[in-house]
């Protein structure tokens, strides 16, 4: 449900790692993405998948300096399990909170190995109509004129006011703990 959310999220993450050696401020636009998140619930875990996303990477002097923004429709989200979909869709609210956003403030470099480097995505994530400060873990590949993300982060849905994580007076039950995947490229 809301990992789903986060899966756009981590999107946004990829975004920030197409600076390298990049001059002044360049706009690269998202040309693929797939967020996907985990969850795990009283009958089973399950994963959902979107490909709709869109966004842009603002490639800047630097990898710290890269800013930008990734978003999905809530309403992409699916685990291919049509009741699952609906309920998921009830408690996000898709028809009040439309969409999933990360925007992307900085990052933070790490270790190079190979072509690519470990990077921390920070900024701001967006779901259910609640925003709160965050940080993406993951890699990025970085080519002249292009720029790709792969990360995952675990998300506690309850903290963006995600409700309905409980049906049949109990019985089932979604573990608010989620963990987000993203897998994004941006580029021209």
């Amino acid at each position: 449900m809301p990992a789903k959310s986060l899966g756009i999220v981590v999107g946004l993450a990829l975004m920030s790692i197409g600076s390298a050696g990049a001059q002044g401020g360049v706009d690269l636009p998202l040309t693929s993405g797939k967020l996907a998140f985990d969850a795990k619930a009283t009958l089973g875990a399950f994963t959902g998948v979107t490909s709709t996303v869109t966004g842009s990477l603002i490639r800047s002097g630097s990898l710290s300096g890269m800013t930008g923004w990734v978003a999905a429709p809530a309403k992409s989200l699916t685990t291919d399990n049509g009741h699952r979909d609906s309920d998921m869709a009830g408690s996000l609210e898709i028809d009040k909170y439309a969409t999933i956003r990360f925007d992307l403030d900085s990052v933070t470099a790490g270790a190079t190995s190979g072509d690519s480097t470990a990077v921390v995505l920070k900024g701001r994530f967006t779901l259910h109509g609640q925003t709160r400060a965050g940080e993406v873990p993951g890699f990025v590949w970085l080519t002249a004129t292009s720029a790709r993300f792969r990360g995952a982060l675990r998300v506690n849905v309850k903290d963006y006011g995600v409700g309905g994580l409980s049906k049949m007076l109990g019985i089932l039950k979604m573990n608010e703990m989620i963990t987000v995947r993203m897998d994004v490229m941006f580029g021209t």
